[in-house]
Order: structure tokens, then sequence, then C-alpha cells
């Protein structure tokens, strides 16, 4: 199977899709060229403000425990207009790999371009650290050298900071 569409779909478009793109209704599920990936349409179109993209990517803060790996990518959608879809390596063989509705596949984040065509950070080697570079470095590690340190102390702490700006 190099692909297939959600049952009933191809009709649906067709009654809403004028007929000049009838033959262009995305595929539910494709197969990649490298063995063992597989593209999933989310169901959904995307399209972003001028200057804006998607990071498509795996879902943030949840447990990698499912069958498969969500490649990340980024998709220019202020200028590219089509069907929002996930890459997965399937990582498990001979056996079913099933995909929760209660769960999310992949998540996408909206990123300005100018954030990966002109980074706003910098990046220093140990000899190019000064005094307040220094401090501030022990600032972040020195907690993490308590034993009886509170578990998610850097969230906490963030929240708080975020709450007072």
């Amino acid at each position: 199977m190099r692909g297939a569409s959600y049952p009933g779909f191809l009709e649906s478009f067709a009654k809403v899709a004028p007929a000049e793109v009838h033959g262009l209704a995305p595929t539910f599920l494709v197969q990649g060229k490298l063995p063992g990936v597989v593209q999933i349409w989310s169901g959904y179109l995307a399209r972003t403000a001028p200057g804006w993209a998607l990071l498509s990517r795996g879902v943030a803060n949840f447990t990698k425990t499912q069958p498969y790996e969500n490649y990340e990518g980024i998709i220019e959608t202020d200028t590219w207009f089509g069907p929002l879809f996930t890459n997965v390596r399937l990582t498990r063989t001979n056996s079913p790999i099933e995909f929760h509705r209660r769960y999310p596949l992949f998540q996408v984040q909206p990123l300005q371009r100018k954030c990966y065509r002109e980074p706003s950070f910098k990046l220093f080697e140990a000899a190019d650290l000064d005094t307040e570079h220094w401090q501030r470095f022990a600032a972040t590690m020195y907690p993490n050298t308590h034993q009886m340190r509170t578990l998610g102390h850097y969230a906490v702490d963030t929240r708080k900071r975020l709450k007072n700006e």
C-alpha cells in the first residue's frame, strides 16, 4: 500500500471543492520514502500570517512510549497552504500500532521566521565567559547540587517570574 484516503473523504471533498481540484484531495496516510516512515494527515489545512511558520513536532512534555517517533520540521505556512501533516518513523514491527484519539499525535508551534533566520542568541565557549556569565552559570547549576531540592523547582520559579513580569 502506497497510501490510503480516509473512508468517504474523496466524496466529501468533491462536494465542497471546485471541480478543477477534485483530484488534489489530501491523502490520509502515505508511505514515506524511507522504510518504516509514514506521513499522516491531521485533517486540517494550515496558513499563517506573513513572516510566520509552523514547527511540526512530537507533543512536548509527553512521555515517549509510543511505538513511533515524530519527525520535526518547519513548514513555511505563510506561503505554503496545504494539508497539515506529520511524518512518523515506526519503531516496532510485527505487531499492530495504535494511535489513540484521546492523545495528540503531534503539535504545531507558531514560529517567526526571524527566529531561525536571524537567531537572537549567542553561543559561547568556556574560554570566552566573563565574571557575569560565570555567576549566572553558577546560579543555574548550584540548586541542582542539593539532593533535597524540590522536584520541578525550575518550572515553579519560572511561573513565579512570569507572573510578576
